[in-house]
């Protein structure tokens, strides 16, 4: 960590990543949900898809939670040019040695800001599968791993859809969390002209006031606690009620995974550390449907022409079906 750093080895992990939202606040107003759910994403050791219109703040929050978290940073700007080799990194000819040596690509980081990511091929999109999910890169048949904690932070613009390539459902899958990002109502828009009237450059993080509060080991602490939390059968059962049911709605072409269980399972334990507790509750799921299942289901036609949503679907599968107590 930098000179600046707190010293994370004396501080609580859950009061130091809680200390996040204060930090973070200093350069994004508002969207505090899209805040706790990259919290939780770390947390999980997830992947998170950030949805919203432009101007809505979606990198500046993800390069704000990595200076409040001491953590590398890389970007990629997608565009239909962009090469598998750009993102991932590949072998170079060294005149000299009359070698070839690999150079490593932006997704060697802790954490990657991947803008507008449907607005690049298939192949470039599919580069960045493995890196998701195995933590690795392979070049010329050898794998090399990436840093750890890593995470993908990917944004995609709802808006405007020419010239872009819809993310296929295999690497949608691989995204722990969707998080939409609303417009700001009125206030929180009046806040943001006053700081920028004030001189606010988002730019420089530094000169507004953004810190780091935790690290890596701060994270690593949480992970083993979250993994000690307790979760009962009736809990469990309540999960896989909840996503079978997705699979029988008929406004759903086909509804979550096991593997979206198993997500949703995982993101409600980091939710209820995050709220002090060592046991994951049914409200404690509720919390965390909509963001984990959002983009692992898939609306039939005719339910989307009559202006059905996932948002929709998924939060009358809540209220139909009974939660433990």
């Amino acid at each position: 960590m930098t000179a600046d750093s707190v010293q994370t080895d004396t501080i609580d992990p859950r009061q130091a990543l809680g200390a996040l939202r204060a930090e973070i606040g200093k350069a994004v107003v508002g969207q505090d949900p899209a805040v706790t759910g990259l919290v939780v994403a770390l947390l999980c050791g997830g992947h998170v898809l950030l949805e919203g219109a432009p101007g809505v703040a979606k990198t500046l929050l993800v390069r704000a939670l990595s200076t409040a978290l001491d953590l590398e940073t890389k970007r990629i700007q997608f565009t239909p040019d962009l090469m598998p080799g750009d993102v991932t990194g590949s072998l170079v000819y060294d005149a000299r040695t009359a070698e070839f040596s690999f150079q490593p690509g932006p997704v060697f980081t802790n954490l990657l800001i991947a803008d507008e990511i449907n607005r690049t091929p298939p192949k470039t999109q599919a580069s960045l599968l493995e890196a998701m999910e195995e933590r690795q890169v392979t070049v010329d048949g050898k794998p090399r791993p990436l840093p750890e904690p890593f995470l993908v932070a990917a944004t995609q613009n709802p808006l405007e859809y020419e010239g872009t390539y819809p993310l296929p459902e295999a690497q949608l899958d691989r995204f722990l969390l969707k998080l939409v990002l609303p417009l700001p109502d009125r206030d929180q828009e009046f806040q943001v002209l006053s700081r920028h009237a004030g001189g606010f450059d988002p730019r420089d993080l530094a000169a507004a006031g953004v810190r780091p509060v935790a690290g890596p080991a701060d994270l690593a602490a949480a992970r083993a606690a979250i993994a000690r939390l307790t979760v009962s059968p009736e809990v469990l059962a309540y999960i896989v009620d909840l996503c079978r049911a997705t699979r029988q709605s008929p406004s759903l072409a086909f509804g979550a995974s096991p593997r979206g269980a198993t997500a949703l399972l995982n993101t409600s334990r980091a939710w209820a550390w995050l709220a002090g507790r060592d046991y994951v509750s049914p409200d404690d799921v509720k919390a965390l449907a909509l963001p984990t299942l959002r983009h692992r289901v898939r609306l039939r036609a005719e339910a989307e022409m009559e202006g059905v949503t996932a948002d929709s679907v998924i939060q009358a599968v809540l209220a139909q079906t009974p939660a433990p107590r």
